[in-house]
């Protein structure tokens, strides 16, 4: 997140909303990130969405770590480091989605909202993830939040990339093995 603010190129949809209320708010973009993401998770609640420990500390690890790279990460001035900022966070975002979700310990709040609309509403995912998208895209960007090449790079590469990840960093699902039938008892001679 905090190479994609610095590259200025354009960030991802989400973060276009947060850039955008970051702006209004004088929050830091971390801060920002915690709480909409607890905002977020409270939508939750009428789906009857249960959240995990992945998703809890999804929201917090999240927002700090971007204020803390923010804080130490220049600000490149030549394209080519900006460019090269920017397809580094693409990168590295969809290594971080396939580590989280391969982690299988509950989904981010962002996607658990996706998931929830989605049993809640009987809507395609496709639908319900394009529509949240687009919707935090709009608002983000009527707030003030950058919108660039970035954002088209973001939107066509992290599928694509998550699913090469997902499966490289993906914790062997747990699958309980069938208790056997004790040996049968020899017979007696």
């Amino acid at each position: 997140m905090a190479l994609m603010v610095k590259a200025g190129l354009g960030l991802d949809p989400w973060d276009v909303f947060h850039q955008g209320l970051a702006e209004h708010t004088g929050w830091r973009f971390g801060i920002t990130t915690i709480v909409v993401g607890a905002a977020v998770l409270l939508l939750w609640l009428p789906m009857r969405q249960r959240p995990g420990v992945g998703t809890v500390s999804n929201v917090f690890v999240i927002g700090i770590a971007v204020d803390a790279a923010l804080s130490w990460l220049p600000s490149p001035d030549p394209l080519a480091w900006r460019v090269t900022f920017m397809l580094s966070a693409v990168v590295l975002n969809a290594v971080a989605g396939g580590a989280y979700i391969g982690a299988r310990l509950g989904p981010g709040p962002r996607d658990g909202l996706m998931t929830g609309l989605v049993r809640r509403t009987g809507r395609s995912v496709r639908l319900v993830r394009t529509t949240i998208e687009v919707t935090v895209l709009a608002v983000g960007f009527v707030l003030g939040g950058s919108i660039g090449l970035g954002t088209v790079v973001y939107a066509l590469a992290i599928g694509p990339l998550v699913q090469v990840f997902l499966p490289l960093l993906a914790v062997p699902e747990h699958r309980p093995t069938r208790p056997t039938a004790p040996p049968a008892p020899l017979p007696a001679t």
